[in-house]
């Protein structure tokens, strides 16, 4: 077993059931998430989820870490960093059988998602029936205009690029 600290730093931390630190997470998409308020997992603890203060969503795979926490070959994977809410993420859950994420917001909204492909089914409440079988087209809530942002296994942490680097170039 192991368990979790989310953090105001956007930082997740992971532990040992003896106190030990056995990793730390920072999110790297390119939009910034800010502190996290909210987390869970699936049964299996392979999956992790976040929510944060700006609404944000970031999905994690930890299964390869969980098998070996000692190989350093074994990564943490985050795959998915999709805006959710326009307002604070307060609750999330997966819900297994469906394979939906259930996600809750300061602003009193309650939605679905598909767990694996951030998928937006809709909000509780709306007129229309959940249609959890069709995740072709793409939709949006009505507040959130950004496309979930899906991570290659091969992307690479972001490096902060300096624009105007302070070295004279007497060419330029």
């Amino acid at each position: 077993p192991i368990l979790a600290s989310a953090h105001e730093s956007s930082c997740i931390r992971l532990w040992s059931i003896q106190g030990n630190l056995m990793k730390e997470l920072l999110p790297f998409s390119e939009h910034p998430s800010g502190p996290l308020t909210a987390l869970c997992t699936d049964i299996f603890t392979k999956i992790l989820l976040a929510g944060s203060k700006k609404g944000y969503i970031i999905r994690w795979n930890m299964a390869s870490f969980l098998e070996d926490p000692q190989n350093k070959k074994n990564e943490i994977k985050e795959e998915l960093c999709r805006r959710a809410h326009a307002t604070e993420v307060v609750e999330l859950f997966i819900e297994e059988e469906k394979n939906v994420v259930v996600t809750a917001s300061i602003d009193g909204s309650v939605r679905l998602w598909h767990a694996m492909t951030g998928y937006y089914f809709g909000y509780f409440g709306q007129a229309r029936k959940f249609e959890l079988t069709d995740t072709s087209r793409l939709i949006l809530p009505s507040d959130v205009s950004d496309i979930p942002a899906i991570i290659k296994e091969e992307s690479k942490h972001m490096e902060k690029k300096v624009k105007y680097p302070l070295i004279l170039d007497r060419d330029k």
